[in-house]
């Protein structure tokens, strides 16, 4: 059984979960979130995961279950977190992302999930 697998067997993850995906550029995160959706789908990990640009971060971060940030945009954590003090909002690691590694990024965001659901 694979680590994600384990991690998403955890707890109740029943109903699709939001993970949104927020950066500056879009070509290497609209990469990744296709690699992402592949280990969704292989791994059976019901999410839906899209990616925007970091200005509508607060209008669509609303609807998420998880907020990941593209670490070019970094320093706009704090900010981010202003706007949604409900949500868990996280930078991707930099090694993760630029290996366009859709099977870390996709584990993180579980956990992420997982550790806010606990809260």
């Amino acid at each position: 059984m694979s680590g994600l697998q384990i991690i998403v067997d955890e707890g109740s993850f029943m109903e699709k979960k939001h993970i949104y995906l927020f950066c500056s550029a879009g070509m290497s995160t609209s990469l990744l979130v296709s690699k992402m959706r592949a280990q969704a789908e292989k791994y059976e990990v019901p999410v839906i995961i899209e990616a925007f640009p970091e200005t509508l971060a607060g209008e669509k971060g609303q609807n998420a279950d998880v907020v990941l940030l593209g670490p070019q945009i970094a320093y706009m954590l704090p900010e981010i977190q202003r706007l949604l003090p409900n949500k868990p909002v996280e930078v991707i690691d930099s090694l993760l992302y630029g290996k366009v590694d859709g099977l870390g990024v996709l584990k993180a965001a579980v956990a992420a999930i997982k550790k806010a659901a606990a809260n």
